[in-house]
């Protein structure tokens, strides 16, 4: 099996990233769909517009996001298909998971993945 990773979409595309998947239910500013080289645009699995904005990408607020969010993926009825898909995809090829926010450690991705983990 091979590495779930994930990556701010503004960092610098390689191909050992693998099959790229925007997790993101907004696209990101300033980023065009060519630079972005995505393979999929997944707004489904991103936290709902509710939480993303009580959260605010405020640090304070990150473990009660997160627990809110894990929430929401447990009883999203796209979560069992997108970890299928994601499952799959790591057979063959590494799957990387895009967003947009600055913070690389407080973020809906780090939790996806997490959840992800998990589910293996």
């Amino acid at each position: 099996m091979y590495e779930l990773k994930i990556k701010r979409i503004y960092d610098e595309y390689e191909e050992s990233d693998g099959m790229r998947i925007l997790v993101d239910g907004l696209w990101p500013r300033g980023i065009s769909k060519e630079k972005a080289h995505l393979d999929l645009w997944d707004k489904e699995i991103s936290p709902t517009t509710t939480l993303r904005k009580a959260f605010n990408h405020e640090i304070d607020k990150y473990e009660d996001f997160r627990k809110q969010y894990r929430q929401e993926l447990a009883e999203n009825p796209h979560t069992q298909d997108f970890l299928k898909m994601v499952f799959n995809h790591l057979e063959e090829q590494p799957v990387t998971l895009l967003y947009g926010a600055k913070d690389r450690m407080h973020n809906q991705v780090v939790v996806l993945k997490e959840y992800i983990m998990e589910e293996m």
